[in-house]
């Protein structure tokens, strides 16, 4: 990854570096998915992939012109995946479907946010591009079992196997949408790899976000 902008927070990024985003890509939706399966066989996933520039009203109210890249009145650079992945969430979900999905039910995608970050030289990872695997595995709200259980646990040991040892911690910002919120972090940099969040923001649905930034995988793998 060079900095050939000269300017803190973009980043490009060389051909074995993208194929190291792909592999994570790959290994961690199927090591989520293959967990959600033995708990559940009745879930679901599907991939979409929602557009960068988002109608300003589906931007969470609590980012701010600071914050995000404002386009136009209507139009912003997404700062985070979830409005998408909402959206393309409730249409499956929607009775009027030609196919009728139902609970429980994984969307996901791996796409670029943009974020008005602090200029920080690229070791801090806090980056103003960045790519997200954000997967919102979505059950009946009824539903007594806690997925959560026994998907971090393993999801720990996936990436301490491929970035070196990962511990969890409870989040020190709990967001609004989210009843509890754990992180990831890679022990050597400290450095958050993945959240996992028990959202209530979604009509319907129990939702638990799994969000993993996968440059800071690239980077702490070609760094362990």
């Amino acid at each position: 990854m060079k900095n050939l902008y000269n300017s803190n927070g973009l980043i490009f990024w060389s051909s074995r570096e993208i194929k190291l985003r792909r592999m994570f890509e790959s290994l961690f939706v199927d090591t989520i998915f293959d967990n959600l399966k033995t708990q559940n066989r009745g879930f679901e996933i599907e991939q979409i992939e929602a557009p960068m520039i988002t109608p300003a009203q589906f931007i969470n109210p609590n980012y701010t012109a600071e914050d995000i890249f404002v386009l136009s009145e209507d139009f912003s650079l997404r700062p985070e995946t979830t409005m998408g992945s909402y959206q393309a969430l409730a249409f499956l979900l929607d009775t009027h479907n030609e196919r009728k999905y139902k609970l429980p039910l994984v969307v996901w995608q791996h796409g670029k946010s943009f974020r008005r970050e602090q200029d920080q030289p690229t070791k801090f990872m806090r980056l103003k591009e960045f790519y997200q695997l954000e997967l919102q595995i979505a059950y009946s709200s009824s539903t007594m079992n806690d997925y959560s259980e026994k998907l971090v646990p393993e999801l720990v040991e996936s990436m301490t196997s491929m970035l070196g040892p990962c511990h969890v911690e409870e989040s020190d910002r709990l967001p609004s949408y989210s009843e509890k919120t754990l992180d990831i972090v890679c022990d050597k940099t400290s450095m958050e790899i993945c959240s996992i969040s028990k959202r209530k923001d979604f009509p319907g649905a129990k939702i638990l976000e799994v969000a993993i930034g996968t440059d800071r995988c690239v980077f702490n793998f070609l760094n362990k």
